[in-house]
């Protein structure tokens, strides 16, 4: 069983930046491929950008290459999103989300991800 917890969230004006952090229970983290997830209201969950276990690899969503950036700290257990030139479209609750099937290359569906924080909520004021 693996434990998520989400924090870094918060409000913050357009093309300001916020960093998250995902904090994992467990010993297996370095095994897993992280990813993380948004959802605005009304709307469905949409992926924003994964990792995988080694950190060697990371994939993002079109909307957001070039802006956020996802890295990982196995020894801390941590996975982070640093989040840069934010605009009004990326406010949604943000989901950090582990891939507990040792995949090599992480997915972008969510039904590929195991285990999920309770999410952090991420508002950018125009």
């Amino acid at each position: 069983q693996v434990q998520l917890v989400e924090s870094g969230g918060g409000l913050v004006q357009a093309g300001g930046s916020l960093r998250l952090s995902c904090a994992a229970s467990g010993r297996t983290f370095s095994s897993y491929a992280m990813g993380w997830f948004r959802q605005a209201p009304g709307q469905e969950r949409e992926f924003a950008a994964a990792i995988s276990w080694s950190g060697g690899r990371t994939y993002y969503t079109d909307s957001v290459k070039g802006r956020f950036t996802i890295s990982r700290d196995n020894a801390k257990n941590t996975v982070y999103l640093q989040m840069n030139s934010l605009k009004p479209e990326d406010t949604a609750v943000y989901y950090c989300a582990a891939d507990a099937r040792f995949t090599v290359v992480p997915g972008r569906d969510a039904n590929e991800y195991d285990y999920w924080g309770q999410g952090t909520q991420v508002t950018v004021s125009s």
